[in-house]
């Protein structure tokens, strides 16, 4: 089996893409005798929500996914992110590759409310790898990547903003039910409204006013 090691030296945002998308900079390295001729990768990103601490603003906002403070000893546990693939081309000793993770913007995913949350900092990630070696230091052999290969990095807050701000500054993404969607165009066409914003600000002040006749 060829021992690799992975490292991550670091994260950005993609300034060229179609949609929202990080960049983590991987350093693979195996021994100097080996020939790495390819490596078919798997990667798992996870957020490590217990290794930061979090002010109270934060705390807040990220009720809904770990509930009070009180309870976060047994509810901070880590979050799926992505999982993506990644063909190494061939290398000796060591290489660098660039890993391309898209960015969801859903407020129905939990990493992309969790990243929302935060005010600034950093963010706790575990990248985990699998897949096939092809590789040999005399010949060609297929074998797997051990599951145990992982790297860690602390990627600042800004830059997962940064990649959502190019396409969507200030805005969020909310999915609704059909028949929901169905009920909302038809209040905004009844009311002649100009646009999402306009109706749904209508609601939530309309909402208000009965809040405070009760």
């Amino acid at each position: 089996m060829t021992t690799l090691g992975f490292a991550c030296t670091g994260v950005r945002s993609d300034p060229y893409a179609a949609g929202p998308t990080l960049v983590f900079r991987l350093r693979i390295t195996a021994p100097a005798d080996t020939r790495v001729h390819a490596l078919a990768l798997q990667c798992q990103l996870r957020i490590e929500p217990a290794r930061r601490p979090y002010g109270d603003a934060e705390g807040e906002r990220l009720t809904d996914l770990f509930g009070g403070r009180e309870r976060w000893a047994t509810t901070l546990n880590p979050i799926q992110f992505a999982t993506v693939p990644l063909l190494v081309p061939g290398f000796t000793g060591e290489t660098e590759a660039d890993l391309v993770v898209p960015a969801s913007y859903d407020l129905e995913v939990a990493g992309a409310r969790y990243f929302r949350a935060l005010d600034d900092g950093e963010v706790p990630l575990l990248l985990l790898f699998s897949g096939t070696a092809f590789a040999g230091p005399g010949g060609f052999q297929v074998t797997p990547v051990p599951w145990d290969k992982e790297a860690r990095v602390r990627m600042p807050v800004r830059v997962w903003r940064e990649a959502v701000d190019r396409h969507f500054p200030g805005c969020g993404w909310l999915r609704l039910p059909e028949d929901v969607l169905d009920e909302l165009l038809a209040y905004r066409s009844r009311r002649a409204l100009p646009s999402w914003e306009a109706t749904v600000r209508e609601l939530l002040a309309g909402a208000e006013v009965a809040e405070r006749a009760r």
